[in-house]
């Protein structure tokens, strides 16, 4: 193991070493407005708790039973408590309803009120009351995020929240191509997410260096294309039920995926695979490098867009959320009008299986479907054919690499990640407005945010976690909390308090000098 990789780890080894559970003072009460995302209206009730009991229940409306159920679980897991779950209305306890919410809450805001009686949570529909109980998950005591069970008490601070996301789309992306990620890691990851309100997982499931998703009609895609990994190691594919248990598991949650088969470029695995697929039919070897821009289907064979039709048709299938992702990006073996020509016809493939493309930025020089979205990965606040695209209506997911790359070193001294868009710690990650980022690019045309995490020097689920904690939940405010709130001396005290849940949790978050956390934890 590299030394680099040691010094990545280390926080996590220590949190072996230390005692198990959390710590003796984990049962005070948590602070109302340390909440992350930060609510949109947020009102604490001065000197009242509710004390959660072996005598709690949860009361659901029907339909809300499994988030009932979810929440019931955590709280049995920790507090040793039956925690029953059972059709509203109930008295006290804890009540997820689906009627009294403000409609301004839309589909998946929330209102919540804690008091000395009852915790009682309202929306208009069942995302809502899922973005909900994670409030009020980071409303418990830390304790309660346990493996064990804990002494307790356990009380939750009296208020009254109401709160909606400004963005619809709300996206963290892993990279399981460049290094490969069992269904067990992608889950933990989901949960992770669920936490920050965050909505979408975009999975980018073919690279050069590896293909991840068994297609029945190509084969040697994955069994071939998906053996090796960067670096060599032994790689490693999702099995269509693999897939289907990932997407099942993050859509009972809330979070929707979004699978990318990146194309006409980053095709060397595909290529491999195959050697029709190349315009001289020679396969090249299996590539295990970090180089960009060296592959590409040939786009002038028919057969290239019979293969998209297939693979594109198989994923599908599979996939009930709205989009599909195409990649496009650094295409640079590919000529500019080849190019434009090629995701052009991709686009209408894609259409033709009834999804809505998502590409990175990059199509816009081509012609976007007026349904297309561009996902914007630059390092500049100006980019001419996104901004025309977006006066012409296509609109943006916001990742620029310098703010949102989860894969981007905090600093020079950090030992895993890339710095080719800058060092980005918190504040940087946290000090933007997707709305207002880009040059000439209205706030109407952004849809939302995303956080990649590109995985070149990322291997383990600790890695992700040193990687992802604590910037993350900064992209995730951005992503939910409007604009008017953004305050980064406000933020990086609440953003602390969410380190002691961490390491509850077993997080191995990367510990920003930029942040106070609270104990050293």
């Amino acid at each position: 193991m590299s030394i680099r990789r040691l010094l990545a780890l280390l926080p996590f080894f220590l949190l072996t070493l230390l005692p198990a559970g959390p710590p003796a003072t984990a049962a005070a009460v948590v602070a109302f407005g340390t909440v992350v995302p930060v609510p949109v209206t947020s009102t604490v009730t001065t000197g009242v708790t509710y004390g959660i009991t072996a005598s709690t229940a949860v009361y659901a409306d029907p339909g809300a039973e499994g988030i009932a159920e979810r929440l019931a679980a955590l709280l049995r897991r920790s507090t040793g408590y039956p925690v029953p779950v059972s059709a509203a209305p109930g008295v006290g306890g804890v009540s997820l309803l689906l009627s009294g919410a403000p409609a301004t809450v839309g589909a998946e805001g929330y209102q919540l009120d804690v008091t000395a009686a009852s915790i009682v949570i309202r929306a208009t529909g069942l995302a809502g009351l899922s973005n909900g109980i994670q409030t009020l998950h980071q409303l418990l005591p830390v304790a309660v995020d346990a493996a064990t069970v804990q002494p307790g008490p356990w009380p939750v601070p009296g208020g009254h929240i109401v709160d909606y996301p400004r963005f619809g789309y709300r996206g963290a992306m892993l990279d399981v191509a460049r290094h490969f990620f069992p269904v067990s890691a992608v889950e933990r990851y989901i949960d992770q997410l669920v936490l920050y309100k965050i909505n979408y997982l975009h999975l980018h499931l073919s690279d050069d260096q590896g293909w991840r998703i068994a297609i029945n009609s190509w084969p040697n895609l994955a069994t071939y294309g998906g053996s090796t990994a960067v670096g060599g190691g032994a790689g490693g594919y999702y099995t269509q039920a693999d897939y289907q248990r990932i997407v099942s598991y993050a859509a009972a949650r809330f979070v929707t995926v979004v699978p990318e088969i990146d194309m006409p470029g980053h095709t060397n695995a595909a290529l491999a695979s195959y050697a029709p697929l190349n315009c001289d039919g020679v396969a090249p070897p299996l590539y295990t490098g970090t180089d960009v821009g060296f592959s590409s289907l040939c786009t002038s064979k028919e057969l290239t867009y019979s293969f998209i039709d297939q693979v594109v048709g198989e994923l599908a299938a599979l996939t009930p959320g709205p989009y599909l992702h195409i990649g496009g990006d650094e295409a640079a073996s590919t000529a500019p009008a080849d190019y434009a020509a090629f995701i052009n016809r991709a686009q209408q493939i894609v259409a033709a299986h009834g999804k809505t493309v998502v590409g990175w930025h990059d199509v816009t020089k081509a012609t976007p479907l007026p349904s297309t979205l561009a996902q914007y990965w630059g390092t500049t606040t100006r980019d001419a054919a996104v901004q025309t695209a977006a006066q012409n209506g296509t609109k943006l997911i916001m990742s620029p690499a310098n703010r949102a790359y989860l894969d981007m070193k905090y600093n020079s001294r950090t030992p895993l990640g890339q710095s080719w868009a800058g060092y980005i710690d918190v504040k940087t990650a946290y000090g933007w407005d997707p709305g207002a980022y880009l040059t000439g690019v209205p706030a109407s045309a952004v849809l939302g945010v995303e956080a990649p995490l590109w995985t070149e020097t990322i291997t383990t689920s600790a890695d992700i976690d040193y990687m992802a904690f604590p910037r993350l939940p900064a992209i995730a405010e951005l992503g939910w909390s409007p604009y008017s709130t953004h305050n980064w001396t406000a933020f990086k005290q609440r953003l602390g308090a969410q380190g002691p849940r961490w390491h509850v949790m077993g997080v191995n978050y990367y510990h920003s000098a930029q942040i106070s956390w609270p104990g050293g934890s």
